[in-house]
């Protein structure tokens, strides 16, 4: 259990450090905002790199496509708290698919 825990961690700093990253280059594309941000964006996209090659998996191609789960509930909850859109009962349901589905491929049945 403690390697799955660890995979979700790393999971979760993955997903913010992309999505900061990301919003740093939507902040001065944009919003218009100082090109200071894409400095930080590129560090935030490093330590996503970083992060997600931590997780445990036997391949990166299954760590990279069960992230895709992660990143979008991530991505809802990026919406709700940052953005202070509230997530509609479609993304709540569509985001509960999707880490299902990562959970699906991560530990599925025959994986470590």
């Amino acid at each position: 259990m403690t390697s799955a825990l660890s995979t979700v961690a790393w999971y979760i700093v993955a997903a913010v450090a992309e999505i900061a990253g990301c919003f740093a280059f939507w902040t001065v594309l944009r919003l218009d905002r100082s090109p200071a941000w894409l400095a930080v964006g590129i560090v935030s996209l490093i330590a996503f790199a970083y992060a997600l090659t931590r997780v445990e998996a036997e391949a990166a191609g299954r760590a990279f496509a069960a992230y895709g789960g992660i990143y979008i509930v991530a991505s809802l909850v990026w919406l709700g708290v940052v953005e202070q859109v509230r997530p509609d009962r479609w993304d709540i349901v569509g985001g509960a698919i999707c880490l299902s589905g990562a959970a699906l491929i991560l530990w599925g049945p025959g994986r470590s």
